[in-house]
């Protein structure tokens, strides 16, 4: 154990903290938490081991973010069009537009999903978490959307609340480690999905330029990276959670069946046994809607930052939408679009368990660009070096090798 004297103090680390919060917060959005309901609704307890293998998985990739910005204090996108060229940064951007759209549609559909659940009509389950995000944005600073997503985000806590109150047998659990049928097609989906669910384009470009818009330079790498730690636990407790509750409930009752979960009014009612009819829907309810909210104001700045990146225009939430035309411009265009287009969506749990997918079809890209700046585009002394570098190496090898699999599996090829 360190010493206490060489822990971050608290004041610097209530400073500092945030970035990582509010992306690994985001990071359990509505298609993360429908794929790791529908894993446990499908395979019992099989994919818990998962969702704890991918803690560190998690904090390693997110780790090299808070390295890039606190080192350089640049964005991802520009970055990249500073040592690689202007046409790599906008391939990194076109496939961070990709993940975004899917994501931001996947936000959309599940506070639609919760609406129609509680009959609530589609205006106003999309047009007013629509209307909230812009005005956050349009007229707050940096600090003021941090403190709204993490506060908004905490909420989602209550998959904690539900996973226990759901009895899950501990001994079911411990026994399911031992039982991963990987020799099943879908079941290998699934891990792409989950994969997918934890390791997403957008977190990279929101992580590294919210550290640079809230001013972090390499004095506040440590406590940043302490950050990033706690928000990774935390965003698999709360996988972690759903996939136990799904297992304990849907599972156990034979709901999870390879087309039984289509909608989030299904994933909703099926977690009733444990809490009851009406406090079931309005706890899973709130969990999704905070989820929603959070990615979506999480995805949308990346996208909006990720522009400014490669365009090289103004991007920051502590300029003004008349210093910054085109950064808030793009974050009210993806929003406005996302509300619109989510009406024309139908199967909500496909759709979410394929944006996963084709999140973790992004990854190698995602992840080399990544791993190329952190190992080279940095001074020597920052750089990522010695074992370390072979253990990012190492663990983003296999987790785009497994991805790929599952990748291969969805389309028919393996």
């Amino acid at each position: 154990m360190p010493h206490a004297a060489s822990l971050p103090r608290l004041s610097t680390l209530l400073k500092t903290a945030g970035p990582g919060l509010v992306v690994m917060l985001a990071d359990t959005d509505v298609g993360s938490l429908i794929t790791a309901a529908q894993s446990g609704a499908r395979w019992g307890y099989s994919l818990l081991l998962l969702q704890i293998l991918l803690v560190p998985i998690l904090y390693i990739v997110q780790e090299l973010t808070v390295r890039l910005g606190t080192a350089t204090g640049r964005g991802h996108g520009e970055l990249i069009r500073a040592h690689y060229g202007p046409i790599w940064a906008w391939i990194s951007y076109a496939g961070l537009v990709v993940a975004g759209i899917g994501a931001i549609v996947t936000e959309f559909s599940g506070m639609a999903g919760i609406g129609d659940v509680f009959g609530v009509p589609r205006l106003v389950s999309l047009g007013l978490p629509a209307a909230l995000l812009l005005g956050l944005v349009f007229t707050g600073s940096y600090r003021r959307v941090e403190v709204v997503a993490i506060a908004v985000g905490l909420f989602e806590l209550v998959f904690i609340g539900l996973a226990i109150a759901a009895r899950p047998n501990p001994g079911d659990i411990v026994a399911s480690f031992a039982h991963m049928p990987l020799g099943d097609s879908s079941y290998r989906v699934l891990i792409a999905a989950n994969i997918g669910a934890v390791i997403m384009p957008w977190m990279i470009f929101y992580q590294q330029s919210a550290i640079v818009d809230k001013g972090l330079g390499w004095d506040h790498a440590r406590t940043a990276r302490l950050d990033t730690f706690v928000g990774a636990v935390i965003s698999q407790c709360v996988m972690g959670a759903i996939l136990i509750a799904a297992a304990a409930t849907i599972g156990q009752a034979g709901q999870g069946t390879k087309n039984g979960l289509e909608t989030v009014g299904d994933l909703a009612g099926a977690f009733t046994p444990a809490l009851g009819p009406w406090l079931g829907q309005v706890v899973f309810g709130v969990g999704i809607v905070a989820a929603a909210f959070v990615a979506l104001n999480v995805v949308a700045l990346a996208l909006a930052w990720g522009f400014g990146d490669v365009t090289g225009r103004p991007h920051s939430l502590e300029q003004s939408p008349r210093e910054a035309p085109a950064f808030y411009g793009t974050f009210a265009l993806v929003v406005v679009a996302g509300a619109v287009t989510v009406q024309l969506v139908t199967n909500l749990v496909a759709l979410n368990i394929a944006v996963e997918v084709l999140n973790a079809l992004l990854l190698p890209l995602a992840l080399g660009l990544l791993i190329l700046l952190a190992t080279r585009a940095l001074p020597e002394d920052r750089r990522v070096r010695g074992a370390y570098k072979w253990v990012v190496y190492g663990v983003s090898g296999l987790t785009v090798a497994f991805a790929m699999v599952g990748v291969l599996d969805g389309v028919g090829l393996l």
